[in-house]
């Protein structure tokens, strides 16, 4: 088969899970119901941490730009899906797909980062607690927040340039419900060797560097809350890193499936079943986790929830008085 050149490439083809009609409304149901409970879980933890002055902290304005990020990480791929779901067509154009990957690597890239960022803010809250306000000083979490933004927009933006320098074929089925980048590119018909080397390169630096921060942090953390003599104060400590830890444990647990889904068989349908665990899942979960576990987020949502409720009956009283 003759390849063309990627400039005269119009659009791809997104298989997603079944090609049955039947099922078609399920999923769409399924998702669309899985969607919203993200965008609505993590625009409340948002809200949530600026309308309460006590959650204007370091730990809290991390978990606003994570719940933020897991927003942006979800509408990346699933209205896209909906939308192919409802009108019947597996379509997305090239552009569109190269666009689509890029964003999907930048917040994917970005909340690992995120999440070696608040390992570290625990470890200087238990283990450094009287320099904590000096050391996590706004200034410092910006930086942060700035560099693992920059450093994933940058790795994306490789890995899409190394997309456009290559040929495709005018077979261009995915089978997948997203442009996943190995499919992309497994679907080249020029030599891959070079992406294949980015892809499996950037992919040891940006999962193993945060994983490593985030064990290192955690080494420092139960070392510190074992040398703490009362079993009151070792549960206060750990208690205010479980959610977080909780929330480590999908993320990489999810990954790791992924991986060795695509690893261990040749069809990429299970891959892509897999893939909803920490496309749509992680995102999911992580405000009923953070929620449920931490009192401050919880008294917060009880606060700004009764304030909303409270304004209905004040608003029907006053059109009434008019």
């Amino acid at each position: 088969m003759e390849p063309r050149n990627n400039t005269q490439m119009s659009e791809f083809l997104l298989l997603g899970f079944s090609e049955d009609l039947e099922l078609q409304p399920l999923l769409f149901g399924l998702f669309l119901s899985m969607y919203l409970v993200t965008v609505l879980g993590n625009l409340l933890i948002i809200l949530a941490t600026i309308s309460d002055s006590h959650l204007h902290t370091p730990m809290y304005f991390f978990l606003s730009i994570l719940s933020f990020v897991d927003i942006c990480f979800t509408s990346t791929s699933i209205p896209k899906m909906l939308v192919n779901i409802q009108t019947q067509s597996k379509l997305i154009t090239y552009s569109g797909c190269i666009t689509q990957m890029y964003f999907l690597l930048f917040f994917a890239g970005l909340d690992d980062f995120l999440l070696a960022v608040m390992a570290y803010d625990r470890f200087v809250a238990i283990c450094h607690p009287l320099h904590y306000t000096v050391i996590m000083n706004p200034r410092l979490c910006m930086l942060m927040v700035l560099v693992s933004s920059i450093i994933s927009a940058l790795h994306s933006l490789l890995q899409s340039l190394m997309v456009l320098r290559l040929s495709f074929c005018t077979d261009m089925e995915i089978p997948h419900f997203f442009c996943e980048l190995n499919q992309v590119v497994h679907h080249a018909c020029s030599d891959t060797f070079l992406n294949d080397m980015v892809i499996y390169f950037a992919a040891v630096l940006l999962a193993i560097g945060p994983l490593a921060g985030i064990l290192y942090s955690y080494s420092k953390i139960v070392s510190s809350i074992h040398a703490i003599s009362s079993a009151q104060g070792k549960y206060k400590a750990f208690s205010t890193c479980a959610s977080h830890l909780s929330v480590v444990s999908l993320f990489y647990c999810t990954c790791i499936g992924v991986y060795l889904s695509s690893a261990v068989t040749q069809n990429s349908r299970p891959t892509a079943t897999a893939s909803v665990m920490y496309m749509v899942v992680t995102p999911m979960l992580n405000p009923f986790i953070y929620s449920l576990r931490n009192k401050d987020i919880k008294s917060s949502l009880k606060s700004l929830l009764g304030r909303e409720t409270l304004k209905v009956p004040i608003v029907l009283r006053l059109k009434k008085c008019t």
